[in-house]
């Protein structure tokens, strides 16, 4: 924890100690690492712009990725307090940041796919899990549970997803639907599942099961 900040401190002032640099919610208050929260910038013309890959030029203002955490920054000015300036804050800006986290996780899949980190349909996803070659299970929200638990006897101690829908899945695979997909361990399903839990935040059907 960053003791010594103050709640009306929420920019970019704890300074960088690595990967796990971590950083205020001007929301909640709590301390994080920066991974965990979500990103804006003021731009020069004064708009708050979410900085959903975090690599945006300026200094940071960070926010819980919760759906609630975002409307009562808004409602309360919080933006406007951290920024110590006026700002123009986009209209539905929940809703905006729940479709750029749909993109990220999806571009994310893609690359995967492309990649030969990941695979969908049952059967395929199914000897992946009995060779335990899965870093990620993931199931579409609007999956049928038998199916789901089918997979996970399979490999208990995988991480499940589940907070896409099966059109957004399948357009990550280049189909209509898809219900089923695993990750292959590594740099892309770590990058996914962190993701995901962001984009969870924003939809209250979406978790993953086994970790908080």
């Amino acid at each position: 924890m960053q003791a010594g900040l103050r709640h009306d401190e929420p920019l970019d002032a704890a300074p960088d100690t690595g990967h796990e640099a971590e950083r205020r919610c001007i929301v909640t208050g709590a301390v994080q690492p920066r991974e965990d929260l979500l990103r804006f910038v003021v731009g020069p013309d004064g708009r708050l712009t979410p900085d959903i890959a975090g690599r945006l030029p300026g200094r940071g203002i960070w926010v819980s990725p919760e759906r609630d955490a975002i409307r009562r920054a808004v409602e309360r000015k919080l933006f406007q307090r951290a920024a110590r300036a006026p700002l123009e804050i986009p209209e539905a800006l929940d809703d905006r940041i729940e479709a750029l986290l749909l993109a990220r996780c999806l571009d994310l899949l893609g690359l995967a796919r492309r990649a030969g980190q990941a695979v969908t349909g049952f059967e395929k996803v199914a000897a992946e899990l009995r060779q335990k070659r899965a870093g990620v299970l993931i199931a579409a929200s609007d999956a049928a549970e038998d199916g789901r638990a089918k997979l996970r006897r399979l490999s208990p101690e995988t991480p499940e997803i589940d907070c896409l829908h099966a059109d957004e899945l399948g357009r990550a695979f280049g189909r209509d639907r898809a219900v089923h997909a695993v990750l292959a361990p590594g740099a892309l399903a770590d990058k996914f599942r962190m993701e995901s839990r962001k984009l969870a935040g924003f939809r209250r059907n979406g978790r993953e099961r086994g970790l908080q």
